[in-house]
């Protein structure tokens, strides 16, 4: 256990009977995930009511299905049927032991835990033809696209669990393209997101790496990703969804491969994770402009705690898909290292539109490669109609040894104010510019603050 914890602090789900004495909980059964008491009373109630699923202690290991651990055999049907037996026995865990297994998509079913045993290795493969069409959501734009490796759609209590591994690497014959225009004309055109389907169409549009969809009581815990082509875990109009010990690859191989990007989820914990990536380390998002407007929810209620970051953007970044808006995000003990460059990345655009409100960092400290804090209203120059609202925003007992532009770059813009910005109890050492952008802020209050040693 981490010594810096003050408290044991259980999710909703395992406090009934995980602490009571005398009752036998089979392990590793009992999901439960460690969180410190985190110094916002909101941020608390977020983790205690987000419900961590539990299964039924019942193994379904996939070797007994047919699958081969040689890394040649295609086991894409032999884990299909142990999870189909899974979910008709009334759940458990489809569970993967040492060694390393080739596969297609595999879909998560209700009350099914796949849970990936110490040396375990889940190779996803070059065919095409093994991830099938679905649903999806192409940087906040619903669409049809080949099959997240990992997927599941309007399922209930489903877990990704245990000590072992998913390897994309051999996706990147297929798993590739970015072309995001073409989806947006179809949008123009009010093509429904079922037609508007991007295998064949002579476009291509990369797929995630672990994508639950309209979900509801998500566990993913302790798996590490590797060689990812794309985000490499996107939990989307979810809600209940707990990420606790993973490890996201950190690779500069490919573009695009935020650690965490959960879109118009509710109740959402991160915790205890490293999360490497080529891009943002969380990216919490909620649609992108009219298709964004048409599904309307927003991305709120989310605590991001106890986690190392080591990607080459936001630590946490709202945005900029985020026009169905974000509210309620609470970070504390984040430790930041390599090139990442800001603690908290907050954009849009008048195109874009939506909100970010209530966004709240503390105890976050490290290097940062151009800023602090940057919150940009006219994101990639794009204009529109519909206006950002940004704020309020809190940071407190903040550090950096380096920051290799400024503390903070905070801007709004004439016809909409960041409303709010408040830094209490840091100091940020090494930081190059020492000037400050404060533009179209209401309320900004700095308390005991210093920048190289002199007090804002």
């Amino acid at each position: 256990m981490d010594g810096r914890f003050t408290r044991r602090q259980l999710i909703k789900g395992t406090m009934a009977v995980a602490l009571v004495p005398g009752i036998p909980v089979p392990a590793p059964h009992r999901y439960r995930v460690d969180v410190p008491a985190l110094p916002w009373p909101a941020a608390n109630d977020i983790v205690a009511n987000t419900t961590i699923p539990q299964f039924p202690d019942r193994s379904f290991p996939i070797t007994g299905y047919g699958a081969k651990n040689d890394g040649k055999t295609d086991n894409t049907a032999a884990i299909k049927k142990a999870i189909e037996a899974c979910t008709a026995a009334g759940g458990g865990h489809v569970v993967v032991p040492s060694g390393t297994f080739l596969t297609g998509a595999i879909y998560l079913k209700s009350n099914v835990d796949l849970h990936l045993e110490k040396g375990a290795v889940l190779k996803f493969g070059g065919d095409a033809s093994k991830f099938p069409n679905v649903l999806t959501r192409y940087e906040g734009i619903e669409c049809v696209n080949h099959s997240p490796m990992i997927y599941a759609y309007r399922e209930k209590n489903i877990g990704l669990t245990g000590s072992g591994t998913l390897d994309a690497a051999a996706t990147s014959s297929w798993n590739k393209g970015s072309d995001r225009a073409y989806l947006e004309t179809l949008v123009a055109k009010g093509t429904p997101p079922e037609k508007r389907v991007v295998p064949g169409s002579g476009h291509t549009m990369r797929s995630a790496f672990v994508e639950p969809y309209a979900c509801e009581n998500v566990l993913i815990q302790g798996i590490t990703l590797k060689n990812s082509m794309f985000w490499q875990l996107h939990p989307t109009l979810c809600r209940n969804v707990t990420v606790d010990g993973v490890s996201t690859d950190p690779s500069t191989a490919h573009s695009n491969t935020d650690g965490c990007d959960p879109e118009s989820c509710d109740h959402v914990v991160i915790a205890n994770c490293s999360l490497g990536a080529h891009d943002d380390n969380i990216a919490i998002k909620s649609g992108r402009d009219a298709d964004g407007r048409r599904v309307n929810v927003p991305c709120q209620n989310l605590v991001v705690v106890n986690c190392v970051m080591n990607g080459n953007w936001g630590a946490i970044t709202c945005g900029s898909e985020q026009t169905g808006g974000i509210r309620n995000v609470y970070a504390y003990q984040l430790t930041v290292k390599g090139d990442t460059k800001f603690a908290l990345y907050v954009k849009s655009n008048t195109l874009r539109g939506g909100f970010s409100e209530n966004i709240n960092l503390d105890s976050v400290s490290g290097t940062f490669a151009r800023n602090f804090v940057y919150v940009t209203s006219t994101y990639n120059s794009q204009t529109g109609s519909n206006v950002p609202s940004f704020g309020p925003f809190t940071i407190g007992n903040c550090s950096s040894t380096k920051i290799a532009g400024k503390a903070f770059d905070v801007s709004g813009l004439s016809q909409a104010h960041v409303h709010g910005f408040t830094v209490a109890n840091s100091t940020f050492e090494g930081v190059s510019d020492t000037s400050n952008t404060l533009k179209y802020v209401d309320n900004a209050k700095f308390t005991n603050v210093t920048v190289n040693g002199k007090p804002i």
